[in-house]
């Protein structure tokens, strides 16, 4: 690999890392008769809108995550997986950074706690000790933690679809051997911020104010129950560490609905109380 070549993978994972630190350091077939119905635009818009309702009622659920950025001519990804639930507005992840680009033994996965309004982290690393969580407040964020943590809270990625502003039938298709109807628009985070749960409206509202704009193009992937099987927004996050705005593609899988989710959130005695150094 040339030198040129592993600058390149070096500066893609600084961007990752980067992600997970930079408000931290501050602080095909036929249709169906249904589906049929659904390619209306007014029907359409309203079973996208109503996806988080359909998730609430589903309680919990496995979920899968993936955060793809692009800056400088280099692609990284980072990945999730965890479980949620929808009723309670918790969760738990673990998070997998991109492997060190010159090999080193690969990083730790990043223990993720999601709460309303707050977001916990484990083998954070830069200084923190092992022992410890680092606590969040995801309303104070620019990106309402939509980027941060490296995940998208699936409760959150669910309810900027209530700001959709448009949706497109697509057509049907499959999620994981799972029959689903596929549709396609652009969502406003301030009508979504305003729509959506206690919990949510001040970190959306903050995302609507801090990416570099406030119209996120979506795909979202619906069952018969209305709920969602896979979305995907797509994000213009602006990236002060870095310079200049990152193109994000955050990408969220939900299966096994009802799945058990046990969360405890950290006691005030094993959060860490010093200041996080930049990586």
């Amino acid at each position: 690999m040339t030198e040129r070549q592993q600058g390149r993978r070096r500066h893609g994972a600084g961007v990752a890392a980067g992600v997970l630190c930079v408000c931290l350091v501050g602080s095909g077939c036929a249709e169906s008769g249904a589906a049929a119905e659904d390619s209306r635009g007014s029907d359409a818009v309203k079973a996208v809108r109503d996806a988080a309702d359909a998730l609430v009622e589903a309680r919990s659920s496995k979920a899968r995550t993936s955060m793809e950025m692009a800056t400088g001519g280099t692609r990284v990804t980072i990945r999730g997986e965890g479980v949620y639930d929808f009723r309670e507005r918790v969760g738990r992840l673990k998070v997998l950074l991109p492997q060190d680009p010159a090999g080193a033994t690969a990083q730790r996965p990043i223990q993720e706690l999601l709460a309303p309004g707050a977001l916990f982290m484990k083998n954070r690393g830069a200084g923190v000790p092992a022992d410890k969580w680092v606590r969040v407040d995801t309303r104070s964020l620019s990106d309402g933690n939509l980027v941060t943590g490296g995940a998208t809270d699936p409760f959150a990625a669910a309810e900027v679809l209530r700001g959709a502003r448009t949706a497109k039938y697509v057509g049907e298709d499959d999620v994981a051997g799972t029959p689903v109807r596929h549709y396609r628009g652009t969502a406003d985070l301030g009508v979504a911020a305003r729509k959506a749960s206690e919990g949510n409206k001040e970190s959306l509202a903050a995302a609507a104010k801090g990416f570099a704009t406030d119209q996120v193009p979506y795909d979202v992937y619906l069952d018969d129950a209305g709920r969602i099987r896979k979305v995907r927004h797509r994000f213009s996050f602006v990236n002060g560490q870095q310079g200049g705005a990152v193109a994000v593609a955050s990408t969220t899988l939900l299966y096994d609905f009802g799945a058990p989710v046990d969360v405890r959130l950290p006691d005030a005695d094993d959060i860490y109380a010093g200041k996080i150094a930049e990586e």
